[in-house]
C-alpha cells in the first residue's frame, strides 16, 4: 500500500518538530529575554538559579556567582595536533 504525498509531508513535519524540540530542550536560554546566547558570549549564573546573557546582565540587581563562556557543539570533540619533533 503506497503512502500519499500528504501523509509523507505530515511525517516529515512531525519528525522535524520532534528533532527541534529535543534540540531546544538541551540548550541554555537567558532567563530574562529567553534568547539563546551565541558561541563566544559570556553567560552569568546567579544565586537564584537564573542565567543572564551579556545583554541582560545590567538588569540584575545582585552580583553573579560565576560567569562562563558559551562553547560551540564541537567543544570537547576536536583534536589538537601538537608538534613534538626535536628542535
Amino acid at each position: 500500500m503506497a503512502a500519499s504525498p500528504r501523509d509523507m509531508l505530515d511525517l516529515e513535519l512531525a519528525l522535524l518538530r520532534r528533532g527541534l524540540d529535543e534540540r531546544l530542550a538541551g540548550s541554555e536560554r537567558c532567563t530574562c529575554c529567553h534568547r539563546t546566547p551565541l558561541v563566544g558570549e559570556r553567560v552569568y549564573m546567579y544565586e537564584s538559579g537564573t542565567i543572564a546573557c551579556e545583554l541582560c546582565r545590567p538588569r540584575q540587581r545582585t552580583a553573579a556567582l560565576r560567569a562562563r563562556l558559551v562553547h560551540g557543539p564541537e567543544f570537547g570533540h576536536t583534536m589538537r595536533i601538537i608538534d613534538q619533533r626535536a628542535a
